[in-house]
Order: C-alpha cells, then sequence, then structure tokens
C-alpha cells in the first residue's frame, strides 16, 4: 500500500524547533509511522509537552532544550541522541524564521542573523550528524524552507534571502553527500502556526489561510522515505532518477505556482512517487489533507 512506504519503523530522528508548530506535527507524525524522536527547541515546557504527545504513539522521546543558533548546543542535541538511542537516522532542520522588516531597517546584523538561524546552524546540524547517518547505513536530512523564499513580498528581504539560500545548500549537500545520505527541502507556504498566525492576513504573497501543521508533516515524511534510493549516475548525476536535493512545494489550491508539474489526483503523486521522480510537484490541499488524516 502507499501509505506502507511512510513507515520510519525504529528510526531515530532529531527535530528542531519541535515544541509547536510545523516541529510539534512533525514529532508526533514521526512516532505515528514509527520513529523514536529527539524533539529539540529552546523552550523546555513546549519540547516536553511534544515529547509526551511522542510517547502516546508508543514511541521513545527525548526532550533537548537548545538554541540552534549556538554551536555548542547543537552538539549536545547529536552527542545525547547517541547516548540514548545509539544511532541518528533523519534530521529534520525545521527551527528558523524571522521578522518581516522593510529594505531601509535591514541593516547587517539584522540580516546576518537571518542567514545563521536559518543557514547557518542547519548546515552545522548537517554537518554533525552524516558522519553518524553513515555509520549505521545512511540516513536523510530535510530542511524545512518556505515559499518566499522564491516570491516577493515586502519586508522579506532578510527572510526569504536567507531561505533561497537554504534552498541552495540542499542541493549543493545533497549532491556532495548522495547516495547514503538524501537531502531535500520542504518549501511551505503559509502554515497555521502561532509564529505566523499574526502575518497571514498581511502578506500579499502568502495568502489569506493557512495550512494545519499537520499537513506540512505529511509532506515531510513523504521526503524523508520516498526518496530512499539515491543512485549516483555515471552520466547524469543530477538527472531525475538521482533523486536528491529537491525541493517538494507545498501550496494552496490554485496557488501561484502555475508552471510547475501539478498532481492533480492523489493517483497521480502516487505514480510520481512511485517512479521517484517529484520533482517541484505543487501538491493540492485536499490531496495533504489525505495524507495527514491518514498519517495523523
Amino acid at each position: 500500500m502507499l501509505l506502507d512506504r511512510f513507515k520510519l519503523t525504529d528510526k531515530v530522528a532529531i527535530v528542531t524547533g519541535a515544541g509547536r508548530g510545523i516541529g510539534r506535527a512533525i514529532a508526533e507524525a514521526y512516532a505515528e509511522v514509527g520513529a523514536d524522536v529527539v524533539c529539540a527547541a529552546r523552550t523546555r515546557e513546549q519540547i516536553d509537552e511534544t515529547a509526551a504527545a511522542v510517547r502516546k504513539h508508543g514511541r521513545r522521546a527525548l526532550a533537548v532544550a537548545c538554541d540552534v543558533t549556538e554551536r555548542a548546543q547543537l552538539k549536545h542535541v547529536v552527542a545525547e541522541t547517541l547516548r540514548e538511542f545509539g544511532r541518528l537516522d533523519v534530521v529534520v532542520n525545521n527551527a528558523g524564521g524571522w521578522p518581516p522588516k522593510g529594505w531601509q531597517k535591514t541593516n547587517e546584523k539584522f540580516l546576518e542573523g537571518a542567514f545563521r538561524f536559518n543557514v547557518t546552524q542547519a548546515f552545522l546540524l548537517s554537518r554533525m550528524a552524516i558522519p553518524h547517518m553513515r555509520a549505521t547505513g545512511g540516513g536523510a536530512i530535510v530542511n524545512v524552507s518556505s515559499a518566499i523564499s522564491r516570491l516577493i513580498d515586502p519586508g522579506f528581504i532578510a527572510y526569504g534571502t536567507s531561505k533561497a539560500a537554504l534552498n541552495y545548500m540542499t542541493k549543493s549537500l545533497a549532491a556532495e553527500v548522495a547516495p547514503d545520505v538524501r537531502v531535500n527541502a520542504i518549501a511551505v507556504g503559509a502554515v497555521d502556526t502561532s509564529a505566523l498566525r499574526p502575518f497571514l492576513h498581511r502578506s500579499r504573497s502568502l495568502g489569506d489561510f493557512g495550512i494545519d501543521p499537520a499537513l506540512a508533516s505529511a509532506h515531510l515524511l513523504h521526503a524523508v522515505e520516498e526518496k530512499r534510493r539515491v543512485r549516483r549516475l555515471r552520466d547524469d548525476p543530477f538527472g531525475s532518477k538521482a533523486v536528491r536535493g529537491e525541493e517538494l512545494r507545498i501550496v494552496h489550491s490554485g496557488g501561484e505556482e502555475d508552471h510547475c508539474r501539478r498532481a492533480a489526483t492523489l493517483a497521480q503523486l502516487a505514480k510520481h512517487v512511485e517512479a521517484r521522480t517529484v520533482r517541484h510537484v505543487d501538491v493540492e490541499q485536499e490531496q495533504v489533507g489525505f495524507l495527514a488524516l491518514n498519517l495523523r
């Protein structure tokens, strides 16, 4: 069955920003399909709640307080993961964000802060994790990007540019660490989380409503599990069969990426999954909802 492909039985995943929103939804969804989860975020109370939700699914959970902008704390998360579980299979670089600010008020400190929060920390945690993934046969890295990385909206110079850089880092790192480690990005649109909710009605590009975090988590499962057989092709190392460094775009029904191929039905999406040629496919809200309903 299609949904059997999403199983992560006995895998160990680190999810940053796991205290709320998309991160918590990812952690719970991973637990439901069999993974043990390390919940990392700054707020202890929130990650304790997420860890408790993971355990309700019968899986082990570890809550580790972490400011992802601090290298030593990222190192601590990896060390605690190995101490508790003895392995590391998946890293979800979900922590990120940055407030909007017009170009006149965007100074170098503000811009560099956005890059550290959205790009540098994701790279550092990935670099720390990859050797441990390879030690147990490979793994997967999922970077949570944003639709604003390719859209134009006032006030997002720092955030949008840093997410665009995250997209490129994803592709470049994927090419270097394939085939044993897969690296992909999820460019989500407006997701109805507590962090974004105040801005949903102020942004022209992000739309007037959000998607429940569970919907985004369903696609993260897809990116992790369905791109598991990565091959480096001799003649075409970046061809469609070498599925790595991909950006799966999640948009609203009738979304803005009209030039991209659209999976009109779940069966068509399943066909792309089976062929492992999912490349810049817009998945409509109803289909994401179907997957989320069956995975949560």
